[in-house]
């Protein structure tokens, strides 16, 4: 999840030509606030599927029974919550193409590391600290330093927290789009991009290449080309061949959601997922964005969501294996009804607290690091 980049503002203000795609030329156009507010609504619909959609550890659990019996009325909805994460990808093809602009591969890739690793580092070592305090001796020294890198999955180590999965997809995806920055972007470029992607998501798994699976990801590549496509259409104009790529990206994203409806309802023994109710989640994550970003939704627009969009990432890091442990202990003595919401709102002070207080100063000091210095002088 998560794993969202930070919305940044597009650069300029697009002038019509007739017949042609919308070339930017003029002033910076506003920055879309609402973009901020639905990277928490991603997040919290994580959030709430782990407390109350998921059993954790079996049907005996966190909650000492299982989740569908301690929520009867939220379980049903919260179960389809780890969509969330799809709407994540589908914001960050948005976003990660909106901020990289105009901007050099080498923008890019310090732009993804001051905005990913100060706060993942701080919430890898908080959750490694929880658990070993309470009991868990697999957080050993290599696994936690390893995950400190980001790369630990494919070089198979544990993760720290289950929801670090998400951020080895955000991974991958930055290691295409890289290539496309490094050639400069344009309108041709990035739709040649999408439309390269996505045919090889679907030929991928069938050219018996574990590498080429990995890198084309076929299970979220959609997501990922949708939003790139959305952005593409509020950048330029909507044309008939985006909507075509964009219907496109849909039919192979609910294709996809059989094979995950399937692996996410095999966790929850007391929920039967359908894939009526996950399309519908799914589209109803397509057509949000899109109407952020043809101006549908401009009563959205709220200055006060960047807020909401700094809080994001640093909850989606630490809310999984710190909440289930603080449900554990507390499931017996608080009732359910209460623990639930206090354990999010705590939750979001705590993510508050890591990007105030970790994330804000190491960021600017690290992009002050990895700015571009002078070369030495030539010795005389």
């Amino acid at each position: 999840m998560p794993r969202s980049a930070v919305v940044e503002e597009p650069p300029a203000t697009p002038v019509v030509a007739p017949s042609t795609p919308r070339i930017v030329l003029g002033a910076r156009r506003p920055r879309l606030y609402a973009l901020d507010g639905l990277r928490l609504v991603a997040a919290l619909m994580v959030v709430v599927f782990h407390y109350a959609g998921y059993d954790h550890a079996g049907s005996n659990g966190a909650w000492g029974q299982d989740v569908a019996s301690v929520f009867p009325t939220l379980h049903p909805i919260a179960s389809y919550g780890w969509l969330g994460v799809e709407f994540f990808f589908l914001l960050s093809g948005f976003v990660i193409c909106m901020s990289c602009w105009g901007r050099s591969v080498r923008d890019f890739a310090v732009s993804r590391v001051v905005r990913l690793y100060p706060a993942f580092w701080c919430c890898v070592l908080l959750t490694a600290a929880v658990l070993w305090a309470t009991g868990d001796r697999t957080m050993t020294g290599d696994r936690i330093l390893t995950n400190l890198t980001m790369l630990h999955e494919p070089l198979g180590v544990p993760h720290v927290d289950p929801v670090y999965w998400s951020l080895w997809a955000e991974a991958r995806f930055y290691l295409l789009f890289s290539v496309v920055v490094l050639m400069g972007l344009t309108y041709q470029r990035v739709l040649a991009f999408c439309a390269i992607w996505l045919l090889a998501s679907v030929l991928a798994p069938a050219s018996g290449v574990p590498l080429l699976v990995t890198l084309c990801q076929p299970d979220y590549a959609p997501y990922f080309v949708g939003g790139i496509v959305v952005f593409l259409m509020y950048r330029f104009r909507p044309s008939p061949l985006l909507w075509l790529m964009l219907a496109m990206s849909w039919l192979l994203a609910q294709h996809q959601l059989v094979g995950l409806l399937r692996e996410e309802g095999s966790w929850s023994a007391h929920m039967t997922l359908t894939w009526p109710v996950g399309v519908t989640v799914m589209t109803a994550c397509y057509g949000v964005l899109l109407a952020v970003a043809l101006g549908r939704l401009g009563f959205l627009n709220r200055r006060w969501l960047v807020t909401a969009g700094a809080l994001t990432y640093p909850l989606y890091l630490l809310h999984e294996e710190i909440g289930w442990t603080v449900i554990e202990r507390l499931h017996g003595r608080v009732p359910a009804a209460v623990l639930l919401p206090a354990l999010v709102a705590v939750m979001l002070v705590a993510a508050w607290l890591v990007h105030r207080l970790v994330e804000r100063p190491l960021s600017r000091r690290l992009r002050l690091w990895l700015a571009p210095s002078r070369p030495p002088a030539p010795a005389r």
